[in-house]
């Protein structure tokens, strides 16, 4: 504690950053942000933008990457991806940011941050097209996690083919996460011809009765072969879980 206090006193740290070290979150007007999560959990901190103002995810977009030299924003649409580029350029304009416009994921690092790097790698398998939206949250978690990834995409089951042709793509990953909608076949069929653990990840596509996900989801719950599920669009839960699957997989080598 003195040690950060003194550092606070000398000015090489900042409040939100001298709180971030002591309590493990930085408080904003917006909310408090746990900056010890990544320590803690071993999942990085994800500001969800949906139902924040745009202001209030720019002010914590700016205080993730204050206190943990990153910022992970997700469900961020338009206006609220414009405002966290706003916040960057006025607190912290030599961040490095990436925007996902199609998985509306927004990604800043401080110059100094140092990003993770496992020995291991993730699959992301998507049946369609319009899966890409939660996949591409999936993917942006399991990255920030360290993991590399590996992208398999409109592999549905309405041609098999499409599949069976990237098979040994995926069985060469450690973990893989697959995202479909309407009846969510994919991921009992990906998960009957790997070896890996396999996530499904429904999504809200579909229509009518079953639709928005709900039969996918059914499906997937119900699945005879061997798989785990997250919730319907759920992109970062299954990322998270597949990067905490690969950080143990890549300890594991590491030994």
């Amino acid at each position: 504690m003195r040690d950060v206090l003194e550092r606070l006193a000398a000015g090489e740290l900042s409040v939100a950053e001298a709180e971030a070290e002591l309590a493990g979150y930085a408080t904003t007007d917006a909310g408090r942000f746990d900056a010890a999560r990544e320590t803690r959990r071993g999942v990085p901190e994800a500001i969800l933008a949906e139902g924040k103002t745009p202001a209030e995810v720019g002010a914590l977009a700016a205080t993730a990457v204050e206190t943990a030299g990153r910022a992970l924003v997700t469900r961020a649409d338009g206006e609220r991806r414009a405002a966290v580029q706003a916040a960057m350029a006025e607190e912290h304009p030599d961040a490095d940011v990436t925007v996902d416009e199609r998985a509306r994921v927004v990604v800043a690092h401080a110059p100094e941050f140092e990003a993770p790097e496992l020995d291991a790698t993730v699959g992301l398998v998507s049946a369609g097209t319009s899966d890409a939206v939660p996949l591409g949250e999936a993917d942006a978690v399991a990255t920030e996690m360290g993991a590399s990834t590996e992208r398999v995409e409109d592999v549905g089951v309405a041609s098999i083919a499409r599949l069976l042709d990237r098979t040994d793509e995926l069985r060469a990953c450690d973990v893989v996460v697959v995202a479909a909608g309407r009846e969510g076949a994919l991921p009992t069929v990906v998960a009957g011809l790997l070896d890996a653990p396999v996530i499904g990840l429904p999504v809200s596509t579909g229509y009518g009765h079953g639709g928005k996900g709900e039969a996918a989801m059914l499906g997937m719950l119900q699945s005879c072969t061997v798989l785990s599920a997250v919730n319907v669009d759920a992109g970062f839960v299954a990322g998270a879980q597949a990067g905490l699957i690969a950080r143990r997989i890549a300890a594991a080598r590491a030994e």
